[in-house]
């Protein structure tokens, strides 16, 4: 079956908005599985996602090459709570799912479920590095695999992802999502000092 965007979004923020809520300040500059990020990194290009895939759905044009620093100041976990409420609400509007989207005129759909990934992957991520549970949706993790089907050549190509990592063949799809993103499923953050 597939799900509206809409709902998807609200799947994978039901899950995430808790990891991000339980990050404690000490940890913000701990490693992720995303070398490239620390965990502050990872929850400012996460919080940027939430905030410009919102302009995305009315077709509005964005820059995602900015990522402020939103963890800056108090209350931020808040907001990224209310922001991804306002994500869900923006893709269900009449159309969203239609047409194109983005300066890459990607399908909207596509671009839509781009989020959803982002949501996914990197509430585990910051899961995993901050040593909080995270179990992801179901239906996110089974539509994200279809996409990932499609997308993950030219993702690697183009950077965005690394090769697939490996994983046994009674891997779980989740784990199976993760590899496909270049991900290793077993990382552990590097003991603390």
């Amino acid at each position: 079956m597939t799900h509206t965007i809409s709902d998807l979004l609200g799947a994978a923020s039901t899950r995430a908005v808790p990891v991000v809520g339980a990050v404690p300040d000490d940890r913000l500059g701990a490693a992720t599985p995303c070398a490239e990020y620390d965990v502050r990194a990872l929850l400012n290009h996460l919080f940027s996602v939430v905030v410009n895939f919102q302009a995305l759905a009315a077709k509005g044009d964005t820059d995602l090459a900015e990522t402020p620093d939103r963890v800056a100041d108090d209350g931020w976990r808040e907001r990224f709570a209310a922001e991804t409420g306002r994500l869900a609400t923006a893709w269900a509007a009449p159309g969203a799912e239609e047409g194109t989207a983005g300066r890459m005129e990607m399908p909207a759909r596509t671009v839509g479920s781009l989020a959803v990934l982002d949501l996914t992957v990197h509430g585990w991520d910051l899961a995993r590095s901050v040593g909080v549970p995270f179990t992801p949706d179901p239906a996110c993790v089974t539509e994200m695999t279809a996409l990932l089907e499609g997308l993950a050549p030219t993702a690697r190509r183009m950077g965005v992802f690394a090769e697939p990592a490996p994983v046994p063949a009674d891997a779980s799809p989740f784990d199976r999502l993760l590899a496909a993103t270049g991900r290793d499923p077993g990382w552990r953050p590097p003991a603390r000092d």
